[in-house]
């Protein structure tokens, strides 16, 4: 899970980005979906990988217009109890 905090809580620099030259999503990593906050603070993406370095080359690619927080998680029903 991936929560973006929009710097200036202004994401249209963000999206214009994303009109313009789309997600810039590398090989590897997969875009599932995403959430967005109401009042704009956060966005909730829930990406897909099986190498972190994928994950970590499109962080760096954002990290002018975005902060990141990365939480690694698994669906529950893949947990055992």
């Amino acid at each position: 899970m991936v929560i973006e905090h929009f710097r200036n809580r202004d994401p249209k620099p963000i999206y214009q980005r994303v009109r313009e030259s789309g997600r810039g999503i590398p090989d590897g990593l997969k875009y599932i979906d995403s959430w967005v906050e109401p009042n704009f603070d956060r966005c909730f993406q829930l990406m897909e990988t099986d190498d972190l370095r994928t994950l970590q080359q499109w962080v760096a690619a954002w990290t002018d217009l975005v902060e990141f927080e990365i939480v690694p998680v698994v669906p529950s029903k893949d947990l055992t109890t």
